[in-house]
């Protein structure tokens, strides 16, 4: 007899974005006090709406987030993280983005900092982004 299989989870799309600047270094958020993961480094970016697509929410996010504008032209598709949360599965695109508008500020509470690809792992971040690390830093 076999034991049963466990319940589906949800699965949460959430888009995410390496902007890169002209020194080659990453642009990080930290997640502020009051949300899940609070204190973890992240890429930016946010959950898909429904009807929308990943690149459509990156640009919103990156607007919402950063407070700079940029193009779903200028977001090349890198990898995506398929990870399990104890109540939810994470389906993570990244894209890698060089072009956009504006000096990326913090607009919502979150600490920001450029990292030197090589320095990605001194910045503890949520599981989900720990295996994007070595293709980014391979591909910068």
């Amino acid at each position: 007899m076999s034991e049963a299989a466990p319940a589906p989870k949800k699965i949460v799309l959430v888009a995410a974005c390496a902007l890169v600047d002209r020194d080659g270094r990453v642009l990080l958020a930290q997640r502020p006090e009051g949300k899940s993961m609070a204190g973890l480094w992240e890429f930016p970016g946010g959950k898909v709406e429904p009807g929308e697509t990943p690149e459509a929410c990156l640009v919103r996010e990156l607007h919402e987030e950063l407070g700079i504008g940029t193009w779903t032209s200028c977001l090349a598709p890198l990898t995506f993280a398929s990870h399990a949360y104890d109540d939810f599965h994470l389906l993570m695109p990244l894209w890698i983005c060089r072009k956009w508008q504006g000096t990326p500020q913090s607009r919502e509470g979150q600490r920001l900092a450029w990292a030197r690809p090589e320095a990605l792992r001194d910045y503890p971040m949520p599981p989900a982004d720990v295996p994007l690390i070595p293709i980014l830093r391979d591909w910068l």
